[in-house]
């Protein structure tokens, strides 16, 4: 009798776990991501693609974290979705000059050699790197002499880049970083999708409803 009787709380139980794990799987709006109060025009080199914008701080160890995540998530991304990463600026000196730090590098054209080094120089070997010659011998292990770096790092095209990060950063609404925002119309965080890999499964969904409003067949 009781073999019965487990049988069939056991054929009741098995619908219910697979209609939770389904629930559990489901992506909503005021849950794991966000409307934008105010949608943020794109920029202009993603016209006629999906925006993905990453907002990060060097210094952040939830950042150096989501790194690998997001590094495998490139590597699958659609090919007509335009990834941007912005160095966030709350109100703090350090968060400024890692984001002057960025677009230094950017201009430079070496954000690619420094990125994954400067999460592990500060991280991994602890070093510090909250000054203008610190970050200048960082660079210089880069092949940037300190002139060309300090000459970039002062430059008016850096200053444009950081004082647009810091607009954008308030126009987001985000509250901490990592965080990413999709089509200047929705953002999502680790609180929101309660995981590192979560916050891209809700990207992808996010991304996938883009596409299909704009009539783009996705291909990767």
């Amino acid at each position: 009798m009781r073999k019965y009787v487990a049988r069939a709380l056991l054929a009741l139980l098995l619908p219910l776990a697979a209609l939770s794990a389904h629930a559990a799987e489901e992506i909503y709006e005021g849950f794991q991501y966000a409307r934008l109060e105010t949608p943020v025009e794109p920029a202009a080199s993603a016209a006629g693609k999906v925006e993905v914008v990453e907002l990060f701080w060097y210094g952040c160890g939830h950042c150096n974290s989501f790194e690998p995540f997001l590094h495998e998530w490139l590597q699958r991304k659609p090919q007509h979705v335009e990834f941007i990463r912005i160095p966030a600026i709350f109100n703090s000196n350090q968060w400024r000059l890692h984001a002057r730090a960025y677009y230094t590098a950017e201009v430079l054209g070496i954000v690619d050699k420094i990125h994954t080094p400067m999460f592990n120089a500060l991280h991994q070997q602890k070093r510090l790197l909250n000054t203008e010659q610190q970050l200048a011998a960082f660079f210089a292990e880069f092949g940037i002499e300190q002139k060309k770096f300090l000459d970039t790092f002062k430059s008016f095209a850096v200053d444009v880049k950081v004082n647009r990060a810091e607009r954008l950063t308030q126009r987001y609404g985000i509250s901490g970083v990592p965080a990413m925002v999709v089509a200047g119309k929705y953002r999502t965080d680790g609180p929101m999708a309660q995981s590192y890999q979560g916050m891209l499964n809700v990207v992808d969904h996010l991304v996938a409803r883009e596409l299909k409003t704009i009539g783009t067949v996705s291909s990767k």
